[in-house]
């Protein structure tokens, strides 16, 4: 079997948000689903090697905010491409602290929940968090992003540490060298009307908020 039939699944975009006791965090993931009602619970799959991890395994709270069509790139490339452990990555991102401690990402979420982890299950690599919903929003706002209007219309990509990622293959529709790729996030410019070079350079990749110098000259494989 090719592990790209498992892509086929339904994912979603969602923001974890998590505190280390200290200070408030947050992440990306597009693993979250229903697990049962009365009570209401759902689960979650996190890398163990991510600093949100560490602080669910901590506190043994979290936050899921359900990101809308239109949360921006930018948004989803601090949460989902930085590290807790190298800095504060809401800094510059709207949210709301709830009395337990744990921040709510309001930068065009639909909706969020506050949950209590009851039980896990280990896996080689991520451990899968189930967890008791103890409050969310009474109603949904916009429409929830998909993972495939991530991926085909904000042209992003999945970190290293998530399940759907996939190693960068060769370009092999003939690009002519007019396609610039971001060394961090992997998002390809490739814009017909406006030049990568006559970008102003303060200019920042729209997925992970890197440089214009971050970018390189993606090139027709030989």
């Amino acid at each position: 079997m090719k592990n790209e039939v498992l892509y086929s699944f339904t994912y979603g975009m969602y923001a974890v948000g998590v505190t280390d006791g200290k200070q408030p965090s947050a992440c990306i993931v597009n693993t979250v689903t229903q697990a049962a009602g009365q009570p209401n619970m759902l689960t979650v799959s996190i890398n163990r090697k991510n600093y949100s991890y560490a602080c669910i395994h901590r506190t043994g709270l979290f936050t899921v905010s359900v990101l809308s069509e239109d949360t921006s790139g930018a948004v989803i490339g601090a949460l989902g491409f930085q590290s807790g452990r190298a800095g504060n990555k809401l800094e510059n991102i709207r949210y709301k602290m709830l009395q337990e401690g744990v921040p709510v990402i309001k930068e065009n979420s639909c909706c969020w929940f506050l949950c209590k982890v009851v039980d896990k299950m280990e896996t080689p690599t991520h451990t899968v968090f189930l967890a008791e919903i103890l409050a969310g929003s009474d109603r949904m706002v916009g429409k929830p992003m998909t993972y495939a209007y991530y991926h085909q219309v904000i042209k992003g990509s999945a970190p290293k540490n998530a399940p759907t990622y996939q190693k960068p293959t060769p370009d092999l529709a003939g690009n002519d060298g007019e396609s610039f790729i971001c060394r961090i996030c992997r998002y390809v410019y490739e814009d017909q009307i406006v030049p990568f070079e006559e970008l102003p350079d303060d200019w920042v990749c729209p997925v992970c908020g890197a440089p214009k110098s971050a970018f390189q000259r993606q090139l027709r494989a030989k």
